[in-house]
């Protein structure tokens, strides 16, 4: 699987320290220039296999969940679910998905996700001059208004 980044221990995404996967696509539904991830674009993208990812993580004592973020997690759907797959066959600890999307583009998506524990999607776009407002399904602040976190599973 291709990735932008990977962050053993990462407490600005989750209340709990988590391991954080930068997903490689985005079709910029925001706008680039309104994008907070436009950077990530220039990054080169990174080759690692799902089992090293699922490896990793189960060797550091300190990750107690896993955040899937990024560019879009839901433009690379295939890896996504197989990423799932793989973490699934080793543990149930908290998987969250950061994504620009409302509901209502990726029911379908989600409606899948339904059959797997554990499981919080952040919904919505970043808005820029928003004030931000704290979370209680993540436990940490949001940049902009319409973005919310559902546990789904």
């Amino acid at each position: 699987m291709l990735i932008k980044y990977i962050v053993d221990e990462d407490i600005a995404q989750y209340k709990k320290t988590c391991m954080t996967i930068g997903f490689p696509h985005c079709n910029f539904k925001c706008g680039k220039e309104l994008c907070q991830n436009s950077p990530i674009v220039k990054m080169k993208n990174i080759e690692i296999s799902y089992a090293a990812i699922v490896k990793r993580y189960l060797g550091n004592p300190l990750s107690e969940a896993i955040c899937f973020q990024g560019m879009e997690p839901f433009d690379s759907p295939h890896d996504l679910f197989l990423l799932i797959e793989e973490f699934r066959k080793y543990t149930q600890d908290d998987i969250v998905i950061y994504t620009g999307y409302y509901y209502s583009e990726i029911s379908t998506y989600v409606v899948m996700l339904y059959d797997y524990k554990n499981i919080i999607i952040k919904y919505g776009r970043y808005i820029p001059n928003q004030t931000p407002h704290h979370d209680e399904v993540l436990g940490v602040n949001l940049a902009s208004d319409n973005q919310y976190a559902e546990r789904i599973g």
